[in-house]
């Protein structure tokens, strides 16, 4: 392993035991690492000015990379010079100033309401593992709660509040916070408790476990809610992440109360938490069409 390669595997140890990065993130910067460092073909990474990563920019855009993914390159690329700058004595951040090509927009996939009713009130059977299902994907649209966080609750640790109706997570960048449990959600994580030690291997603290015992996989996750989804008709593309835009957007059509939406997903910037702003235009906008004597021509 190169002396720079040293450098990036040092970064991201920092990031996993300081920062505390979710998997999928160090994931994400490790795989822009790697880029970073076949590109330069050998160059060291003193050596590198702004003009340079333009170039390794373009050339990852001419080869099929999307300006968000390219956008996503680059903010880790800025983050490993200022770690650099700070801990290794580096000058300058040959990454700032740098931008990607800009990207459209893409809006998360929500349920609508109908949808998720219909997906929520399925007919399940009384099987420990049919009413841990429930219960996982009524917390998650109940909540805003993302698949790690909910794969991480522990049972019995306080954290899961049913008396009070709420649940404290921790999030991306080890934020903590409190959200509320509706009463829907509630009802199947009682029903569940009631059955985990049915499932749950001795002395597992996991609340959702798996077929075996342990803390439930988030592939099994995945996996569970698309046979759930497809029963009912919803198709196969149905996700958990699906549940959190669905319990944004439907909160935010509710209450136009932005504030508590970000605070309820866990959003660093209300700019990420504004996206939900216009799906809610989307839906109004169809009811124009649909409704508005003049919207459609003739």
């Amino acid at each position: 392993m190169s002396a720079d390669e040293d450098l990036g595997k040092s970064w991201l140890e920092a990031l996993e035991h300081q920062r505390r990065l979710s998997g999928h993130t160090l994931a994400n910067y490790s795989r822009a690492l790697a880029l970073l460092f076949r590109l330069k073909e050998g160059a060291g990474l003193r050596e590198l000015e702004p003009q340079h990563l333009r170039r390794y920019v373009a050339r990852l855009h001419a080869g099929g990379l999307s300006g968000r993914t390219l956008a996503l390159t680059l903010s880790a690329w800025r983050g490993f010079y200022r770690f650099l700058a700070r801990q290794h004595g580096f000058a300058a951040n040959p990454a700032h100033g740098v931008r990607a090509p800009k990207a459209a927009r893409l809006l998360p996939r929500a349920l609508s309401v109908e949808q998720a009713r219909q997906l929520l009130e399925a007919p399940a059977g009384d099987a420990p593992a049919d009413l841990r299902d429930r219960a996982m994907y009524e917390l998650l649209y109940s909540s805003g709660l993302r698949l790690a966080e909910i794969v991480a609750l522990n049972e019995g640790d306080g954290r899961l509040d049913l008396r009070q109706r709420e649940v404290t997570v921790t999030g991306k960048g080890a934020k903590t916070r409190t959200v509320p449990v509706g009463s829907r959600a509630a009802e199947a994580l009682r029903a569940w408790l009631k059955a985990r030690a049915q499932l749950a291997a001795p002395r597992e603290r996991a609340l959702f476990v798996g077929a075996r015992g342990r803390r439930i996989a988030p592939s099994q996750v995945q996996a569970r809610l698309r046979v759930w989804a497809r029963r009912q008709g919803l198709g196969a593309s149905v996700h958990p992440h699906m549940l959190r835009h669905s319990f944004a957007s439907h909160v935010l059509q509710s209450s136009q109360d932005l504030r508590a939406v970000q605070e309820m997903l866990g959003h660093a910037s209300i700019s990420t938490t504004q996206v939900y702003t216009h799906l809610d235009f989307q839906a109004l906008a169809k009811v124009y069409d649909a409704a508005h004597p003049r919207a459609r021509r003739k």
